[in-house]
Order: C-alpha cells, then structure tokens, then sequence
C-alpha cells in the first residue's frame, strides 16, 4: 500500500539532483510524461514546476489542470508521486526569481548555459503525496541539528547589547554554531538602492564599505524581491563581480574611487537571506561554499529565522541610540606636524586620504562634517541625534540606518586609516580622534 506523506517532509527530493518526472494529459486523452529541470517547494500545499519551453506539458494542462510527478529522494533513492493541480503561471515575482537563480544553477552545471531559460513558474496546488513501494537506502544522518544550532544562535544574539556587537556575534554564529566558513553580512541603502558590507568571515580582505546595487547576484536579487534566493551549483550569471562603477568615474573623480567586494571567485552554492523587519528591509545576510549542494531546504529555514531576529534585534538597538540627546564637554587638540590631506568629493561625497580612496555616501558625508567640525571649531564629541538632524548629511527620514553607517566608518577607519577613529563614548554618543594634522580639501 503507498503510503501518504506530507509535502514539507520530501522537500530533499525538489532540488533539482534528480529531475522530476511529469505526466499531463491532453484535452483528448493523449498522456505525456516528460522531466522538468525545477520543481520548488512553495508551502506546505502547493510547488512550482519551471516552465522552460512552448512544450507539450504547458499546453496540456492549459487544457487539463491536472498532473501527476515522480521524484526521488537523492540521498535515499525513495520515490513519491505527487497528484497536481495547475493554478497559474508566475512570470515575475520573488517565486519567479528564486526559480531563475536556482534554474541558472543547474543550467551552469549540466552546460546549458544559454539553453535553460525560465519562461515562468507554473504553480500547482498539491493534492496528494504517496511513497510508492520499493526499497529505499538508510537516510545519512544529518551534519548537525539546526534547530539546536538556532537556539544557540538566538541566545547568543539575544545578549549583544550593542548594534556593533550584534554584526560580529553574528557572523561568529554563522561559522561556530552553522560550520559556515564564508559569509558576508550588508545593510541596506533603500533610498539608492544599494547594500554596503558590515562584516564578513572567512575571506582575505573583509571587503567593509563595498557596496552591491539591488538585482546584482544573488545578493541583489535577495533585496529586491525580499525573498531568499538559495543556488546549490557554480553558475556565472549570478556571480558576485564588482560594484559597477558609479558617478565618480562619470564625473572624472579618481577612478580608484571603490572597494573590491568580496567573495568566493568560483562559489558552488549560496543563499541570501533579506534581513526584514517591521515591513522594512535592513539588510541581506549572504553565506556561499565551495562545494555543490551545501544548503538545502532546512537551512534556508535556520537562517530566515535567524535573520528575523537580527533584524528586530538591530532595530531595537538602533532606537536606543536616538536617546541621547547631551554631549559630553571636550575640545579637540590638534597634532601638529606636517598636515596631511583629506580631500572631499561633494558629487558623490567620496573623501581621499593622503590620495589614497576611503569612503563615500552617507559615511563619506558624515566623516567629512567631523573632521570640518574638530578643525574649524576644535570639536571632538558628537551624537548621533545631531547627525541625524543635520540637513548637510542628507539622511532618509525613514530608515536612515545611521549607527550601521557610523559603524562601517569606524571600521573602514580600523583598516585604512589608523590616524583617524571613532570611539564610542556613551549611548548614541561618540568622540572623533585625530593623531596628525590635517589639511581639508573641498573638491566639486
């Protein structure tokens, strides 16, 4: 007797290591069987099948709604028939988009790059689901439990008392509880559309202050549909790259003007998770391996979740910052010596070091009303609430993420400018430090 299973429990058999096998019928009883290269685990009622071609299949069940599917479980060769019913077509969408990464994926390893393109995302609601009888190998056992990997996780994050402190309790998580060696955290800029990394592990330059634009990669995809976007095969198309170049080099500003993102140069699997919270969207939490199929369905769970919980945790801390509304009394002391020059970019807000590119946008904008302030007025102890009411700076009203700016500064200043930092003095209160004399040069 087959024996009826729930959908969510055979999602192993939906990534694609073998394909699934699909039966129609046509309005005049004609049957069909094909394979289809995706069939996706949309909930625990329905799955997408891609619809790749003008097929046969296609336009028996515009005809006839209802299909049959055959799929195997790769690990334990167990197969389960599946009795559909066809919704609708999907041809744009996060459902859309998360089939089409993961249909380039394959396309990238089976070389059919080119071949495979994903016309739509036919959905199907889910009538029944049957073990069929055979005999099956033993289930290996799983790398670890990510529930108990979670619930570790979310006591550690639970503790960070500081926004800072969360960003790299994070990333410790992701490798010390998940045994996820290459990961990226970014926050969001809704306003431009672009994500600048926070942090990172496992690579050889943490690649803090790069920036990727919405719909570029994996990550960008991520962003802009707010949905997670998880590719278990190499594939080109969704390749990181490099920041395009933006309107400095446009404007003839110096073309060194970027930071090299970072990123595996040949990853086997990635997943981007979207950091959402309260409706709005921080950030993207991105892992990526060497090795094909290395994130599956259940650890798109873990890290959902546990980007569900950053994203309250960080709005919760960031409105803890906007408390503070005194500055404590000190007056900045310049070096002397020799100035060196810091020259200001107002097309884009980019500031040079000693020639040398630093940063730009918000945190250029902030560093340059800083260092404007300690040298002209002999200031050295800010807050953020006088930041985020400085008209200069140009902050959204809504979803400014200031501390994550201030944050990526201090830290782009650990790296490549030990003689300027920035160091937290109180809640939502910090202090500029200068170790040279300075020379400020505004350009257009």
């Amino acid at each position: 007797m087959p024996h009826v299973v729930a959908l969510d429990a055979i999602r192993s058999c939906l990534e694609g290591v073998i394909p699934a096998t699909v039966a129609t019928c046509s309005a005049d009883g004609v049957p069909n069987a094909t394979y289809v290269s995706q069939m996706q685990y949309v909930d625990t009622r329905h799955v997408a099948l891609s619809f790749q071609f003008f097929n046969k299949t296609h336009k028996n069940i515009l005809d006839n709604p209802q299909a049959t599917a055959l799929v195997i479980d790769p690990a334990t060769a167990a197969a389960y028939t599946l009795d559909l019913l066809f919704l609708r077509t999907e041809t744009a969408g996060p459902l859309f988009q998360s089939m089409k990464a993961k249909l380039a994926g394959i396309a990238s390893h089976e070389g059919m790059t080119g071949v495979f393109k994903l016309l739509g995302a036919d959905v199907y609601r889910v009538l029944k689901v049957e073990q069929t009888p055979g005999r099956a190998l033993e289930r290996p056992a799983p790398r670890r439990s990510l529930l108990n990997a979670l619930r570790q996780a979310s006591a550690q994050l639970n503790a960070c008392t500081s926004l800072d402190a969360l960003f790299d309790q994070t990333l410790a998580v992701l490798g010390n509880e998940f045994d996820i060696e290459h990961a990226l955290l970014l926050m969001a800029d809704e306003a431009h559309e672009r994500l600048y990394v926070v942090g990172s592990r496992g690579y050889a330059a943490t690649g803090v202050g790069s920036e990727i634009a919405f719909g570029e990669g994996v990550i960008g995809v991520a962003a802009q549909y707010r949905t997670p976007i998880r590719i278990s095969h190499m594939t080109m198309e969704y390749a990181y790259g490099r920041a395009a170049r933006d309107a400095a080099a446009e404007q003839a500003l110096p073309l060194d003007a970027q930071i090299p993102f970072p990123g595996l140069a040949e990853p086997h699997s990635q997943l981007a998770v979207p950091i959402l919270a309260c409706g709005r969207l921080l950030g993207v939490l991105c892992v990526e391996s060497r090795h094909d199929l290395r994130f599956g369905y259940d650890d798109e769970d873990a890290l959902v979740s546990l980007a569900a919980q950053f994203g309250v945790l960080a709005l919760c801390l960031q409105r803890d910052d906007e408390d503070a509304t005194a500055v404590a009394p000190g007056a900045a002391r310049m070096p002397e010596g020799e100035a060196i020059e810091v020259r200001h970019y107002r097309v884009n807000d980019s500031v040079f070091f000693d020639g040398d590119y630093l940063i730009k946008g918000v945190p250029g904008a902030i560093l340059w009303k800083l260092l404007r302030s300690c040298i002209e007025h002999g200031r050295c102890e800010f807050s953020n609430r006088e930041l985020r009411m400085c008209p200069e700076l140009r902050l959204p009203e809504i979803s400014d993420n200031l501390e994550a700016r201030l944050i990526l500064l201090q830290r782009r200043l650990v790296e490549r400018c030990p003689q300027l930092a920035i160091e937290k003095t109180g809640r939502g209160l910090f202090r500029l430090r200068v170790d040279c004399a300075l020379r400020l040069i505004e350009a257009s």
